[in-house]
């Protein structure tokens, strides 16, 4: 049985980190936890990165258009400015903060606040994306979700580009990316043509 983290003698600030590819679930995941810390009566502080207004500038929304308010910001030491009397604090698309991000999650543990972290853990390469590996290093629970690849129907951890862009940061959706197995991705275009 899986109880969710903090139920073990867990002292009260902890990271959670919840990581995976495009449409795997990530930012859902985020929701449903954020969720239930209000009903339990927790305030909670939600931060995403200004840079992310694919569904709108200032909630968090899931590809299922689940949302939550959120403030966004420029850069993860920001989160600091606005921590007053807060539980928990939740962020999405962690990726794209800076590498100090890491940093700032542990100082908020260490004022017993839970952080709830989502994200991509690896960019369209399959390289590690931003500041994760920092996060999934120090973080306490570490949840890894997964998206199904369209292709063969297996448990999907890449994100396959389907432009041609070739910059880290390419904002898009199912217009631009696809979720892939590790097999399906390494075969790339080859797939692309069979479309």
């Amino acid at each position: 049985m899986f109880l969710e983290p903090g139920f073990r003698g867990q002292r009260s600030g902890w990271i959670e980190v919840i990581c995976g590819s495009m449409f795997s679930g990530k930012t859902e995941e985020l929701i449903r936890r954020l969720k239930r810390a209000r009903i339990a009566n927790q305030k909670v502080q939600i931060f995403k990165p200004k840079t992310d207004v694919r569904y709108s500038e200032e909630d968090v929304v899931s590809h299922d258009s689940n949302a939550v308010a959120s403030l966004p910001i420029e850069s993860s030491t920001e989160m600091l400015n606005h921590i007053q009397d807060v539980k928990v604090v939740g962020v999405d698309e962690a990726q794209f903060f800076d590498d100090k991000l890491a940093q700032v999650c542990e100082k908020l543990a260490i004022k017993g606040i839970r952080v709830i972290v989502a994200g991509l853990d690896m960019d369209f390469r399959g390289k590690p994306f931003g500041p994760m590996p920092s996060i999934l290093a120090v973080a306490e629970y570490v949840t890894k979700v997964h998206a199904i690849c369209p292709h063969c129907g297996s448990l999907a951890t890449h994100s396959y580009r389907l432009s041609n862009e070739h910059e880290t940061v390419v904002l898009g959706e199912k217009d631009i990316y696809e979720p892939r197995c590790r097999i399906c991705y390494s075969m790339g275009n080859i797939l692309d043509l069979r479309m």
